[in-house]
């Protein structure tokens, strides 16, 4: 029986998430490849945390969970206990890619891919995994030496992984967005919005709330805020807002997205490399605070990808001063012209075939073995 007998119907398997900024590249594949092929099957696996769980939840996917913990930037105690997990964690991987029988097993970053990964490679799966940073995460550049396919999406992260099987596409992003950047450019509003990541930043809440307290009688009439603040920080922040007399949108999350991205004449923002996809893709002036704890100080690598571009300006964090932060936004909002020349170099770097490209290369793997698919 040959392989084009076996399979009726494309089946993957998505593996990573833990953050916004893992599961939406993944999101993105899985919705390009079960628009190829609708008689198609995708499941991800992760970590069984909340936000994948309601993330993935909304939209339909199988979903199923091992467990795992991570190694960087762990105690020697905590170290020890994620090794002596490990062996479980991968017979959990081997047990569920052996029930689901994918063709092509896909990591897009986050500790639970290394034993998912690794499962698959031991049972002869095609595999590709996804970085989303400009220096890879430790999981990654473990596996990038076994598998078939590594998809980067900044310039200069291919250092990391075997140049021959290592190609550029750039950041998958929501289908939704990449509609919404085909827009024209933005106007001359008043609309800040303030994203932490998936969870929040309570030093960007901070800083931007203080910042705003402190030129508040200098702020346009007709200023706005849209801010999201993680779960722990949203009371407070609306608060803070009423009492400066300040329009402003709270909440812990946002879901609708494009409607955000649509109302933004300034981003601010940490520097996950998904989040800055999404900012070129639509095509948004940004101010970038890289969360200053992130593994290799990845963040503040990705920022300088805009902003030696002039897409967007940089903030270190612990160089931030209220006043000083005040006074700048209050220029980038005074100076359309300027906001309009940020947004268009940064649509400029936006890679909106990102997720295309990712699932050309995979159908053509898939190819090259002698697979093909009823759709």
């Amino acid at each position: 029986m040959t392989r084009k007998d076996k399979i009726l119907g494309l089946r993957v398997v998505l593996t990573g998430g833990g953050t916004g900024g893992h599961l939406f590249p993944g999101i993105a594949v899985a919705e390009a490849l079960l628009t190829s092929f609708p008689s198609g099957k995708v499941m991800f696996i992760g970590t069984g945390r909340h936000i994948d769980n309601k993330t993935l939840a909304q939209r339909g996917f199988q979903v199923e969970a091992i467990s795992c913990q991570g190694l960087k930037g762990k105690s020697i105690k905590a170290a020890i206990a994620s090794l002596w997990q490990l062996p479980w964690s991968l017979w959990q991987a081997i047990r569920l890619l052996r029930e689901f029988k994918p063709v092509l097993v896909i990591g897009v970053g986050g500790y639970v891919t290394g034993p998912v990964m690794l499962a698959a490679r031991l049972l002869g799966k095609l595999t590709c995994i996804h970085e989303q940073n400009s220096i890879p995460g430790l999981a990654n550049r473990l596996i990038g030496g076994f598998v078939h396919r590594i998809f980067i999406s900044l310039p200069g992260s291919e250092r990391y992984f075997p140049a021959h099987k290592t190609i550029f596409t750039g950041n998958p992003v929501r289908r939704e967005l990449v509609a919404l950047g085909a827009r024209e450019s933005l106007d001359a509003g008043m609309t800040l919005v303030v994203l932490g990541g998936s969870q929040g930043a309570h030093r960007i809440n901070q800083l931007v709330t203080g910042a705003l307290s402190a030129v508040k009688d200098s702020l346009p009439a007709s200023f706005q805020v849209i801010h999201q603040t993680g779960a722990d920080d949203e009371s407070w922040v609306r608060e803070r807002y009423e009492r400066m007399g300040i329009c402003a949108e709270v909440a812990a999350f946002f879901n609708d997205m494009p409607r955000i991205y649509q109302e933004a004449d300034l981003i601010v923002s940490r520097a996950g490399a998904t989040t800055l996809a999404e900012i070129a893709v639509v095509g948004v002036a940004a101010l970038l605070i890289p969360y200053p704890f992130a593994a290799d100080d990845h963040q503040k690598m990705n920022a300088l990808y805009l902003v030696e571009a002039g897409a967007a300006v940089m903030i270190i964090e612990n160089q931030a001063r209220e006043k000083e932060l005040g006074l700048q936004l209050i220029e980038l909002f005074v100076k359309p012209e300027l906001r309009r020349q940020m947004a268009a170099k940064a649509k400029s770097m936006g890679r909106p075939r990102a997720t295309e490209l990712i699932v050309e290369e995979c159908i053509g793997l898939l190819a090259t073995k002698g697979y093909s698919f009823v759709s």
